[in-house]
């Protein structure tokens, strides 16, 4: 670890916060936050669905405001999943999969695609064996000339039923300047208001990080449609699975491991030969939670391979063709459509902004 970093405090910080956030959330409240002072646990319906005001006033620039806060303003840079790698490939989808959308991802072409991998957080610096989310954006250029975003994470759920515990989060986060640190006690208040945040904790907490992003499965988290030729829509949710198998750090690795070597990683794998992951579709039942993405779906839920990604080339993102793409989930081809999950339908403000201030430099 590099002591002389300024998010170094913080980043130690967000590594125990993980581990005490499953006792955090179920704690008697014994206060709110200023930054929470308007949250309250979200009411849920009989599919653990958040139900009520989902946006409690939440806005995007409140939203870019509160990784702002807790992270430092970097121009020019992600405001979110700042530290990258660009990436390069194709993808062969499963025309079996047509029987559920008729999406141009699924004829059996070969499907051009651009992507990036990343850490969460708005650290330029971030280690790469910190205990925090790992994201996926990719980028499928189909053939009439349409894109198809696909923007995942490493953890199978997120840590929000409503944005407004996104921004709660962050701005919680938020660096004590007279220590540089956030502080534990503001943090464990935020953890005792929003317990939608727990999974996803308990998750990091329990789950060592990646070795390579190339051993990294990557969840869509939310509940998609797929709309068939006859406008039939079937509730989904999808992982791209990796072929080099899934592997974690050791404990030993991870508290010797270099700051930066996911890269590296990512480089000497795809020199290789290239690195491949079967994208799995779940279909959802009847009482399966669509609009909260921090509630898994039954293991037993039907799936089926619905293609397959080959990524060949890796790259500094600086140089890459993914530096400047905005990779907005609701940017949807035929075929694919959102559904009601308020923190979906939330993202596309909130990276349009973003994307407005970091070609703005700002």
């Amino acid at each position: 670890m590099n002591s002389k970093d300024p998010g170094n405090g913080r980043r130690s910080f967000l590594s125990a916060a993980t581990r005490m956030t499953m006792a955090g959330a179920v704690a008697p409240i014994i206060g709110i936050p200023a930054a929470a002072a308007n949250a309250a646990t979200p009411a849920t319906n009989a599919a653990g669905d958040a139900v009520g005001n989902e946006y409690n006033e939440a806005t995007s620039q409140r939203a870019l405001d509160s990784l702002e806060s807790a992270f430092g303003v970097h121009p020019g840079q992600r405001r979110n999943h700042t530290k990258g790698i660009g990436v390069t490939g194709k993808f062969v989808g499963n025309p079996a999969a047509a029987a559920y959308s008729r999406s141009l991802l699924f004829t059996g072409d070969t499907i051009d695609v651009v992507g990036r991998f990343s850490i969460a957080g708005g650290n330029p610096e971030a280690e790469d064996a910190e205990r925090s989310t790992r994201g996926a954006g990719l980028q499928f250029r189909l053939p009439n000339g349409s894109l198809q975003h696909m923007t995942m994470l490493h953890t199978p759920m997120f840590f929000a039923t409503m944005p407004k515990t996104f921004i709660d989060k962050f701005f919680a986060l938020t660096p004590d300047p007279s220590t540089g640190k956030p502080d534990a006690a503001v943090f464990k208040k935020f953890l005792a208001t929003h317990p939608d945040h727990a999974a996803q904790a308990h998750f990091l907490g329990t789950v060592n990080p990646p070795w390579s992003y190339a051993n990294c499965a990557f969840y869509g988290i939310h509940t998609f449609k797929f709309v068939d030729a006859n406008d039939k829509a079937t509730m989904v949710r999808w992982r791209f699975v990796p072929r080099d198998g899934e592997r974690s750090l050791t404990d030993q690795e991870m508290a010797s491991a270099p700051r930066d070597f996911l890269q590296d990683r990512l480089v000497q794998r795809l020199q290789k030969a290239p690195a491949q992951w079967d994208m799995i579709v779940s279909i959802g039942e009847p009482g399966d939670s669509i609009v909260n993405p921090t509630v898994l779906w039954p293991k037993d839920r039907k799936e089926f391979n619905a293609g397959t990604l080959t990524l060949t080339t890796a790259m500094q993102q600086e140089h890459a063709p993914s530096y400047g793409i905005n990779f907005d989930p609701l940017v949807m081809a035929d075929g694919i459509e959102p559904s009601d999950d308020p923190i979906l339908l939330f993202r596309s403000p909130s990276y349009g902004l973003s994307y407005s201030r970091r070609l703005r430099n700002v």
